[in-house]
């Protein structure tokens, strides 16, 4: 574990293709976690956007999915995987209680930022 920066985190996000995005996602949260993320309510939908010739989501889905990449890289890279994954599933009291999860599907990006920054803060004792 060492500490990642928001900017890092974007940089490295958007140099990765969609699928692969999506792989990662999908590898640390499960496709039914990343389809709920990202709006659909195909559960499988995720295992075919990972493949290299799958088809690509939507933009505003694929903002979603970036946005839920570069949070899990920075959490992981603070606290790990598995603290990661639970911060995503759990409920956040940064954002009245609701997963991270649902917040990121209606939007509010800014709102999950500043929960994973709070979080990160905490965890690495800053």
């Amino acid at each position: 574990m060492g500490t990642l920066t928001p900017t890092t985190a974007h940089r490295r996000t958007m140099r990765m293709d969609i699928h692969e995005i999506v792989r990662e996602l999908n590898a640390a949260l499960g496709p039914t976690l990343v389809a709920s993320l990202a709006g659909s309510r195909d559960p499988k939908l995720p295992i075919r956007w990972a493949k290299a010739d799958g088809p690509e989501p939507r933009p505003q889905t694929s903002n979603r999915l970036t946005f839920a990449h570069r949070q899990w890289s920075l959490l992981c890279a603070a606290d790990g995987e598995n603290v990661a994954r639970q911060w995503f599933i759990g409920g956040n009291p940064h954002l009245a209680e609701a997963t991270p999860i649902t917040a990121i599907r209606e939007g509010l990006h800014a709102e999950v930022a500043d929960a994973v920054e709070a979080f990160i803060t905490v965890a690495v004792g800053t």
